[in-house]
């Protein structure tokens, strides 16, 4: 057998052990046990077997590391105490058939146990076994199934708060992602050990209750089945049985004991990596105090007269060589800490030590930072939706957007209110709310038929009246007309609407490198001459940016490769190529915009607003002064409110020249209108003017 920190293996018979046939084998041997009559020699052999086995992993558990070293350890003490209890039934048979025949009729570990062990007399057997029992029954097995159940408990209670600081480290660069996956695997294996160990330290209570309740059995037994079955009185009945039943008990009680002792100590151990002896070496016997101390306190018991004087005075200089051998480490370990704190503040003071540009880390394009109380919405284990949330929003807007979304790190900030949450985009704040993780939004669609008894409120994404309830409520909320959503559907839906609304700041040169990426997959050539032959990848980029900005989608992506192929050899101003990918896109625009439908209604500009809007993009007249400016927002948005009650889109339709002007101008203060150039829309689409904005 070779030991190694944290690792232990046994040649040869244990290969078995690895392959896949060694749990059938194992299965079928406790079987055959219970089942068929063991030979006395076959049951020394077992028995043997059993001690040893008992102290290899009590020996185990001394020199491992730290207790999730041995991870295999409930399964390992499941076999040993089925071991140990198949074995009691084979010597019980063993006892019950053939006990008349004399001490030696089981076997002689039996027959040892019940002569050497306590002297051939049952009484002291009795008293000796009962001692065992309550040892192991009352001391260890309580104690070390009381340690389990409270382990288990704590480190399931801190299994979230864990799994938080571990995405913190990752999201504040402390960790690689290799690191954090190693991390929360760590901490899964901890939960899974101490939960099994809580239900392994039930395995030893019971083998504790069943070696008393066989050893009643067997001397009740076997004083029936001597004095009715063998003719023997009832002394030697009680001297032949009870005697093999107690060495029976003991054989069996010893290995347990051992094993209670190893469950014990493993549980009991800290999560540090160091081996038992160590730290007993380094916490119990390297206090020079407390050696000095106890040396005395044994020299003055050693010579008080009528007590034992020389143990006491041999143990008293024991004590107090070790304490003045430790007299010098503490002087010793401090000086060697003074000249490695020298060493380490040479090294900072030399050029060698100064900070690195990996110093820098990069700004997530997309973040998310909640309080402490909104922790439960994203911890998976106390039933948090929110991570699977943004994944199916993130999905669902790649789709919709055309362009990867980058992923959203989420991280908690104790600086934000305990209900708050807020959404960074390239480390900017961008939006922001409040809600409650323990209640739903009651949203108002605009004709309820009734209030509602819970916190007022506002939906964070577009503003409406909201009011929190109970979930309790949602039933009675929906019967009146409300629309219920829980709290994390409203973080979600609110990043969803930053997302699409701030889109172009997203993609970048990375993000538009991929989409021609994938596109030359297809049509290698269309890429290969847009960039860099004809067009440099900014100008693209810009062009990409553009589009999302007025919320044109970039899914068309091949056809607005070949309209900037088609423009490219004309301009390369950005501005010029938006627009004619804008009437290249003309038909896909109208039709996210208006669907299936025959007509498409649209607002114009009055013939004299429109004179003063070109003339003032094409610099002959001033710009527009701030009160034309308010109340041509004031019309666009009254126009607004009466297309959103119809249930139709805004469309403002303006001369090419003009409509990157207006819809700059609107782009923040009328976010629901959209604005087309006349050219945009396709010939063949039916128009139905439905007023003109003056």
């Amino acid at each position: 057998m070779s030991a190694q920190p944290g690792r232990f293996s046994v040649g040869g018979a244990m290969g078995a052990v690895r392959s896949g046939a060694a749990a059938p084998v194992v299965v079928l041997a406790l079987l055959a046990m219970i089942i068929i009559p063991l030979a006395p020699p076959v049951l020394d052999a077992l028995f043997t077997i059993n001690i040893a086995l008992s102290l290899v992993v009590m020996l185990a558990v001394v020199y491992v590391r730290k207790p999730l070293d041995f991870s295999i350890f409930p399964s390992v003490l499941l076999l040993v105490t089925l071991l140990r209890l198949a074995l009691n039934v084979a010597s019980t048979r063993v006892v019950l058939l053939h006990g008349h025949q004399g001490p030696g009729a089981a076997g002689n570990v039996i027959e040892s146990f019940a002569h050497f062990v306590i002297g051939g007399s049952f009484a002291v057997g009795i008293i000796v076994f009962a001692i065992l029992t309550i040892v192991n029954f009352v001391v260890v097995t309580k104690g070390a199934g009381r340690i389990s159940e409270v382990s288990a408990r704590f480190i399931l209670d801190a299994l979230p708060g864990k799994q938080m600081a571990i995405d913190a480290d990752l999201n504040a660069g402390v960790l690689t992602r290799e690191e954090a996956k190693l991390r929360r695997q760590e901490v899964r294996d901890e939960a899974d050990f101490y939960g099994s160990m809580d239900g392994a330290s039930k395995f030893v209570r019971g083998d504790a209750i069943a070696g008393i309740l066989i050893l009643v059995i067997n001397i009740v037994g076997g004083l029936l089945i001597g004095v009715m079955s063998h003719d023997m009185g009832f002394a030697e009945a009680a001297r032949t049985y009870v005697l093999l039943a107690i060495g029976d008990g003991l054989v069996a009680q010893l290995p347990a004991l051992l094993v209670a002792t190893a469950v014990a100590m493993l549980v009991t151990r800290s999560t540090g990596e160091q081996e038992m002896g160590e730290a007993v070496s380094k916490q119990v016997f390297g206090h020079q105090r407390a050696l000095t101390v106890s040396a005395l306190l044994m020299f003055l018991i050693g010579i008080i007269p009528g007590m034992p004087n020389l143990p006491f005075l041999i143990l008293a200089a024991v004590l107090g060589f070790v304490a003045w051998k430790l007299r010098g480490k503490p002087e010793a370990e401090a000086q060697a800490k003074r000249e490695a704190e020298a060493v380490a503040a040479s090294t900072a003071a030399s050029p060698l030590a100064e900070l690195s540009w990996d110093e820098i880390r990069p700004v997530e394009p997309l973040a998310l930072e909640v309080g402490y109380k909104l922790i439960s919405l994203v911890d998976k284990a106390q039933g948090g939706e929110l991570l699977a949330r943004l994944k199916g929003v993130r999905r669902k807007l790649t789709q919709d957007i055309g362009f990867l979304i980058p992923a959203v790190h989420v991280r908690d900030n104790l600086e934000l209110a305990p209900g708050a949450y807020r959404l960074l985009v390239h480390g900017v704040p961008v939006a922001g709310g409040e809600i409650h993780p323990d209640r739903e939004l009651a949203l108002d669609p605009g004709r309820v038929f009734g209030p509602l008894d819970g916190i007022p409120g506002k939906d964070p994404a577009f503003g409406l009246d909201a009011t929190w309830i109970l979930p309790s409520q949602r039933a009675h909320a929906e019967s009146l007309g409300y629309t219920v959503v829980d709290a994390a559907t409203v973080v979600a839906t609110h990043l969803s609407h930053q997302v699409r609304e701030r889109s172009a700041e997203l993609l970048g040169h990375d993000e538009v490198q991929q989409l021609l990426a994938t596109l030359s997959k297809t049509t290698p050539k269309l890429v290969e001459d847009l960039t860099p032959k004809l067009l440099p990848l900014s100008v693209v980029v810009k062009v990409l940016q553009s589009l999302l900005a007025d919320r044109v989608p970039v899914r068309q992506i091949r056809q607005i490769v070949e309209t900037l192929l088609e423009h490219g050899v004309h301009t390369q101003d950005p501005a010029q190529l938006t627009a004619a990918v804008r009437v290249g896109l003309g038909r896909f625009i109208v039709q996210e915009l208006n669907g299936m439908a025959d007509e498409f209604p649209v607002y114009t500009l009055a013939p004299q607003l429109e004179r003063v809007l070109q003339d003032s993009v094409n610099g002959q007249g001033a710009a527009l002064e701030p009160g034309l400016a308010e109340r041509l927002h004031q019309n666009l948005s009254e126009c607004v409110t009466r297309q959103e009650s119809r249930g139709e889109p805004a469309v403002l339709l303006v001369p090419g020249g003009v409509r990157a002007s207006v819809a700059r101008l609107v782009r923040h203060s009328v976010p629901s209108l959209s604005v087309l150039a006349y050219a945009e829309v396709p010939e063949d689409k039916r128009l139905r003017l439905v007023g003109a904005v003056g």
